[in-house]
């Protein structure tokens, strides 16, 4: 199939000899007031959500739905239609079909991360606006592609961190950068939300309903079985199509813990430890093997300079912690723990959920509270109107940004896997890692929630990546060629995401 027939036709006919930046404005301009078409893609999980807030808004309507289990495809189809007055959207598996009609003007992407940045790109070419759900992309080099597609084409891209659009939010971070609680060194973002084992690693048949080649797309073709129990969502915790709950959940907090800091480009250098830990002690089995290969349990360290950002996530057990502080900061002892800590030299600004921050004095008495919830899709949906980027309130570069934490971090894990180390040799190295946290005191807290959790570590020893400097500009690691290595990744033919350069 080819994706630009209908642009290079125009070409052709209308421009003869402009730039293929021009064709899309003329493929796609909308007359005014005229509803917006819209193609989502993967409806089976957040999807959903997508379908319901183009179905509702008067000033859209799902066209297209597209997903590479008909199923699912059809069923969301029936639903919508029901939302738009018996406007029923067409189902295909193949995104490039959705973008070759002129009938639609927007896309709108909830597909696994490994497919985030080349849908968005593909779009972008056939002159979408596009609404790229979080993580942007599945590695650093595909969110530069990104915000260079947005740039090259005139496109608004918007990211998926609906918190930008929360007033709670954007009022605590007004009162934050105003001195609301002094000056601000270091963030700490939380993720600790229960993740159960997704299985043992073994052989398992692809749903006959799926497509799996096209599912794969930019990623490795696992021919002919898959190495997890359930098809749908546990592709999170492989590293083939996920980034584990530091790519998941985590850029929601690290974009926050940004936005706060105030700081506008990638860290100086990051360095990261945890392991895949504690599902052999609940299974009752040393020799389990859980089908996942990110990390359930991670702690990574950025440096900005003059401040320092910290994200821990934790996929055991968090109920009866013993973090006195945090438990106190978020006013709960069980259950997850999912926000943002602001550190003022005047007290504490706590993220506690996407609608609620809270403010506590030095001695931890509640001094303010921020509350409210936005409406992100239809900020998307204003800037595609207005055809101001600056109308957008998370854009492709900010989305960039926060995303690429995630897979700093795991750059350094993943090259540190292997190094296994003991509580005295892991103190020694974080302790000389300059930062405005406590290295020591946070490793300590992580290994005694993996005790606490049944994680013998003298069997089940925690990995430590190696420090690593990087080049905000360039987005290299300057003194590791294999850590610039996994900026980008191998594609399959057919569907290569290109460079910055060549979007």
């Amino acid at each position: 199939m080819s994706r630009f027939s209908r642009r290079q036709f125009l070409g052709r006919s209308l421009v003869a000899g402009a730039g293929i930046s021009a064709f899309p404005s003329l493929l796609r301009a909308a007359a005014p007031n005229e509803t917006l078409g819209v193609v989502v893609i993967g409806v089976g999980g957040r999807g959903g959500s997508h379908l319901d807030a183009y179905a509702s808004n008067p000033r859209t309507e799902v066209r297209f739905i597209v997903d590479i289990d008909e199923s699912i495809g059809a069923s969301r189809a029936e639903s919508t239609a029901k939302k738009q007055n018996g406007r029923k959207p067409k189902v295909v598996r193949d995104m490039r079909e959705a973008f070759e009609s002129k009938d639609v003007q927007i896309m709108s992407t909830a597909t696994p991360n490994h497919w985030h940045a080349l849908a968005g790109v593909w779009a972008m070419q056939a002159g979408l606006d596009c609404y790229i759900e979080k993580p942007i992309s599945h590695e650093i080099a595909e969110g530069s592609a990104l915000v260079a597609a947005a740039k090259k084409y005139g496109r608004m891209c918007q990211v998926g961190t609906q918190c930008r659009s929360n007033p709670a939010i954007i009022d605590a971070m007004k009162f934050l950068h105003e001195g609301g609680i002094g000056a601000v060194k270091l963030a700490r973002g939380l993720c600790y939300k229960r993740r159960a084992s997704i299985g043992p690693l073994g052989d398992y048949p692809i749903p006959d309903v799926v497509d799996f080649s096209l599912w794969s797309g930019p990623a490795h073709y696992t021919d002919p079985q898959l190495t997890r129990q359930r098809f749908h969502y546990d592709w999170h915790w492989q590293r083939l199509y996920g980034n584990g709950d530091s790519g998941n959940q985590g850029p929601h907090q690290t974009d926050i813990a940004r936005w706060g800091l105030g700081v506008n480009s990638h860290p100086l250098s990051v360095i990261a430890y945890g392991g895949r830990l504690g599902y052999q002690a609940e299974r009752k089995d040393e020799n389990y093997v859980d089908a996942g290969d990110t990390a359930n349990t991670e702690v990574a360290i950025y440096d900005y300079g003059d401040k320092t950002m910290v994200f821990e996530t934790r996929g055991l057990s968090v109920d009866n912690s013993a973090d006195e502080e945090l438990n106190r900061l978020f006013d709960s002892t069980r259950g997850n723990k999912i926000g943002v800590v602001f550190y003022g030299s005047e007290g504490y600004l706590v993220q506690r959920t996407y609608t609620d921050c809270v403010v506590y004095d030095k001695d931890l008495k509640q001094v303010r509270q921020f509350k409210g919830g936005g409406d992100h899709f239809g900020n998307f949906v204003d800037a595609c109107i207005s055809r101001r980027s600056a109308d957008l309130n998370a854009d492709a570069w900010e989305g960039h940004l926060s995303a690429a934490l995630a897979h700093l971090a795991n750059i350094s894990y993943y090259l540190g896997e292997k190094h296994l180390v003991t509580e005295v040799e892991a103190k020694r190295v974080l302790d000389g890692v300059k930062s405005y946290d406590d290295n020591v005191a946070t490793l300590e807290r992580t290994l005694k929630h993996l005790t606490d959790n049944g994680v013998d570590l003298a069997k089940y020893p925690v990995s430590l990546g190696p420090f690593l400097k990087f080049d905000p500009a360039r987005e290299i690691f300057p003194d590791s060629p294999e850590a610039t290595a996994l900026v980008t990744r191998d594609y399959r033919a057919g569907f290569m995401c290109p460079t910055a350069d060549r979007v």
